[in-house]
């Protein structure tokens, strides 16, 4: 009886052991998916130029693919300039060294549909001084699209001199360019991508430069009318620049200088 007896206490530990082992193992195996899982998010929310399941359901729209340049063309023009390219999945303007004007195969892109209300991130990266410009709202009526657009600054604040014109830093990358400073100025430096999103409402305007609200306006207000008579968007030919469009085109500018474009969305807002 007591032989009987010992012989199920180890039976019944036997059993208790497989149990418990397969029970950790089954916890070691949920711990691996859980991992997994947090790995797989992790890299589809890090790969560039895609849209991750959440910005999908949220309504955000891929602009750029990292591999074509489908929906953008040149500024007042059908087709698309020979001096960008696509480099390292990244809209790239191939540096001329002739300032504003550009290379003569180059010039100002924009995505050929026009927004209105809409949140815009967009992530750059430029050469040593160099210099651009993220436009929104604008309009194809002068030669540069930047006469009837708002920009959003784009600049290696270190080396080039447009970082000390201006008035107050008014220039500086994440500005409202000659218009109001980007507070904080908090630029990363040269080959280093930044982010840079614009949230647009009605007349409000957002800035936001890594992760920080920089400038805030309002299209139309008595502050912005005074802004605008003591800038250079006083003498450019448009004497209702005030006036911006509440609809109109996104554009990376070409200012001479190596820019690169990537992880470009928006999501229209309601």
């Amino acid at each position: 009886m007591k032989k009987s007896l010992f012989i199920g206490f180890i039976a019944l530990t036997a059993i208790y052991a497989c149990n418990s082992e397969k029970k950790e193992n089954t916890e070691e195996t949920s711990d691996a998916e859980v991992t997994e899982n947090v790995m797989k998010e992790a890299e589809e929310i890090a790969a560039p130029n895609t849209l991750t399941s959440k910005e999908k359901e949220e309504g955000w729209k891929l602009l750029f693919d990292g591999k074509t340049t489908d929906g953008w063309r040149g500024y007042q023009k059908e087709s698309f300039p020979a001096a960008w390219n696509i480099d390292k999945g990244a809209l790239h303007i191939q540096g001329s060294g002739r300032g504003e004007a550009g290379a003569q195969d180059g010039g100002d892109i924009v995505y050929d549909q026009e927004f209105a209300d809409f949140h815009l991130t967009v992530e750059w990266m430029v050469d040593s001084a160099a210099n651009s410009g993220i436009l929104y709202r604008g309009k194809e009526e002068f030669d540069y699209i930047w006469k009837t657009a708002p920009e959003m600054q784009v600049l290696d604040n270190k080396h080039h001199p447009d970082a000390k014109l201006g008035k107050n830093g008014n220039r500086q990358a994440g500005s409202l360019y000659d218009l109001i400073a980007a507070d904080p100025q908090n630029f990363k430096g040269h080959g280093t991508w930044n982010r840079a999103e614009v949230i647009a409402k009605g007349n409000d305007i957002v800035h936001i430069q890594n992760g920080d609200t920089v400038v805030q306006y309002t299209i139309g207000s008595d502050e912005m009318a005074n802004l605008i008579a003591n800038s250079k968007w006083a003498d450019i030919g448009n004497d209702d620049w005030g006036n911006i469009a509440s609809k109109g085109y996104i554009a990376l500018q070409d200012h001479g200088d190596d820019v690169w474009f990537r992880n470009i969305k928006i999501k229209e807002l309601k």
